[in-house]
């Protein structure tokens, strides 16, 4: 039997867990596309993208359009004759010429439970929320915002503690799974893929700096599920005068007070009045320092009398 003709698409670490899983299940891919390589780092020299990195080390051709509406590129991926074409956290806008290209169409592991989550940011959507589980979606893309029908889902359920980075990693290995062990039926047309109810659509659009700003007159328990969503980044963060300080890690605890006020600074947590209790604030960071403990932070800062904002 001859070997599907895979084309991937993807580009943070994400996507490499998924790529790696086509690779190592029996599927490797035609090529690979993945963003531009981009300045990081303190010197901002131009970096490649997880994806590019274990495409190239595995030997499979990479591709790294700035945009797929161009006609050119679109005659390159024709040229691929690709089976069907896998997408995983790209960053592009895929046009319909390129959706229609490959013959099983193009399949988006999508980390939510569509159609809950549709959009940029799901994994801090779904801790937000408070969402009890969440988990990966195999999609079938169509030229809406992940409104396409859905081939298959597996669910996982969300821990009390954990935060968006935790979570990002668990759901980057269950989507390579998920996607190796749906992919012959997808392939066959065996397995059909079911229409979303657009009624219970939610959307998580893309997270910025300032969606990561601490409201203190909001509840201790939103402010604590907010300081998971954006650990890794972007970081939840406060203002202490001129200083800006993110907390990595955090809980609602009993307590009053006016919203700001530090209540107490100790090795147990720095604990902050909100609209609603309290928030134990046990990881925290000054610029340009290290993360520290509470009691660590407690001991270089006086906060004694301190409003936070």
């Amino acid at each position: 039997m001859t070997s599907p003709r895979v084309l991937f698409a993807g580009t943070p670490e994400f996507a490499r867990a998924s790529l790696q899983a086509l690779v190592e299940g029996g599927y490797p891919p035609v090529a690979v596309l993945t963003q531009p390589d981009r300045p990081a780092g303190r010197g901002k020299r131009l970096a490649a993208s997880p994806v590019k990195t274990f495409a190239i080390e595995s030997g499979i051709d990479v591709l790294q359009p700035g945009t797929l509406r161009d006609t050119a590129v679109t005659d390159a991926l024709g040229a691929l004759a690709p089976d069907i074409m896998i997408v995983a956290a790209y960053g592009l806008i895929l046009p319909q010429e390129v959706l229609d290209i490959p013959r099983a169409g193009c399949v988006n592991v999508h980390a939510s439970l569509l159609p809950r989550w549709r959009g940029a940011a799901p994994i801090q959507a779904a801790i937000r929320a408070g969402d009890a589980e969440t988990g990966i979606s195999l999609m079938s893309m169509t030229a809406g915002l992940d409104c396409g029908p859905v081939y298959a889902i597996s669910a996982i359920e969300i821990g009390p503690g954990e935060t968006a980075g935790e979570l990002h990693d668990r759901l980057a290995a269950l989507g390579g799974k998920l996607l190796v062990e749906e992919l012959p039926a997808i392939l066959s047309g065996e397995r059909n893929a079911v229409a979303q109810d657009d009624a219970l659509a939610l959307y998580a659009p893309k997270i910025s700096a300032a969606d990561a700003r601490l409201d203190w007159q909001s509840s201790a328990a939103d402010l604590a599920r907010n300081v998971r969503a954006f650990n890794p980044a972007p970081g939840a963060w406060c203002l202490s005068g001129d200083e800006r300080l993110k907390c990595w890690r955090a809980s609602a605890v009993p307590g009053t007070g006016s919203p700001g006020q530090v209540v107490s600074a100790d090795a147990e947590g720095i604990v902050v009045a909100c609209g609603h209790e309290s928030l134990s604030m046990t990881e925290l960071q000054r610029p340009g320092k290290k993360r520290v403990s509470a009691g660590e932070f407690a001991g270089q800062l006086d906060l004694a009398g301190k409003t936070f904002d």
